[in-house]
């Protein structure tokens, strides 16, 4: 197939192009900015501003036979919950959803899938550490708790709509947490793993975390999410679907994990931080049951992986 991966320059984006090449596909990228930590296995790489609607439409031509659509304005807590980014990432994210949808709409491109992500959930359903709900039916009455959140859960209806009204093939993925080398550790941007690895690695005995360290989430490793998009996107399921591990983790005993496998003696000290919501982890109730598969618990291995890859990263 002719595939086309919006956001390719990004971590996930980086792994699913590889993942598409490997099973013989011509595959197109297209982002702001090639990969930061290695080179694109595209056919092709166009650096565009998807936010550009005549740009867009240029690059979405009638001969592609799928969009894997990642791009978007995110990053890990210290990017989306401090309010200082609100604006850019409603507007910029939004807008690149609406011109891909209207250039695939005009173009007669006919398969879609859009990575929608977990922080859609409502935050009254993740108040517990212990007892989150995130179950893709509890994402209304909707309420995230940041907009980040609020504009995945616009752009997932934004597709579901072009669905209905045009006969688009549209799947959906609420991805949770997703972790592995490639992606940010040190530019503002990076998830709690990456960060918590370099804070780990650098640290001389305290290790600072965000919140009180009782919060839980729950990590998937890079290979489980791009196994997870493409079992999603060749199947026929066209409601929004969890993709992340069930295994919960404390963000404390997160820390202390990676400092056992970086072989580091060190002490927590909690501050205060950006942190999100107290709980939350994948309910793969549903992806049991429609693609009789669910992501392995690797976190440990994913752990050994990130650490070894963000030391070799360090000055």
């Amino acid at each position: 197939m002719k595939i086309l991966v919006c956001g390719a320059g990004g971590f996930i984006g980086t792994h699913l192009v590889s993942k598409l090449k490997q099973q013989g596909h011509y595959v197109i990228g297209a982002d702001l900015k090639y990969p930061e930590y290695s080179a694109s296995d595209a056919d092709e790489f166009h650096i565009i501003d998807l936010r550009d609607q005549l740009k867009v439409s240029q690059i979405l031509t009638p001969d592609i036979d799928y969009v894997y659509q990642l791009a978007a304005d995110m990053g890990g807590a210290g990017f989306i919950f401090t309010g200082d980014n609100d604006a850019d990432i409603m507007h910029n994210s939004a807008t690149i959803n609406l011109n891909i949808l209207d250039a695939m709409q005009k173009n007669g491109i006919k398969n879609v899938l859009y990575t929608s992500s977990a922080c859609i959930y409502p935050e009254r359903n993740q108040i517990d550490p212990d007892n989150p709900n995130c179950e893709e039916s509890s994402a209304y009455p909707a309420d995230p708790d940041s907009e980040y959140g609020w504009e995945k859960l616009f752009s997932e209806r934004l597709y579901l709509s072009y669905s209905r009204n045009y006969g688009i093939n549209v799947r959906i993925a609420r991805l949770h947490n997703v972790f592995g080398p490639l992606g940010s550790w040190n530019n503002g941007r990076e998830k709690a793993p990456a960060a918590l690895c370099r804070k780990v690695l650098e640290s001389s005995g305290v290790v600072e975390v965000w919140g009180p360290g009782i919060q839980t989430r729950s990590f998937m490793y890079i290979d489980e999410c791009i196994e997870g998009i493409l079992r999603l996107a060749n199947s026929a399921i066209t409601t929004p679907l969890n993709i992340g591990s069930a295994r919960m983790i404390t963000i404390n005993d997160l820390t202390q994990l990676i400092a056992t496998i970086a072989n580091k003696n060190i002490e927590i000290l909690n501050i205060e931080g950006p942190r999100g919501v107290m709980g939350r982890r994948s309910e793969n109730t549903l992806i049991r049951q429609l693609l009789d598969w669910e992501p392995e618990d690797n976190l440990e291995y994913g752990i050994e992986k990130t650490c070894s890859w963000i030391k070799a990263q360090l000055p």
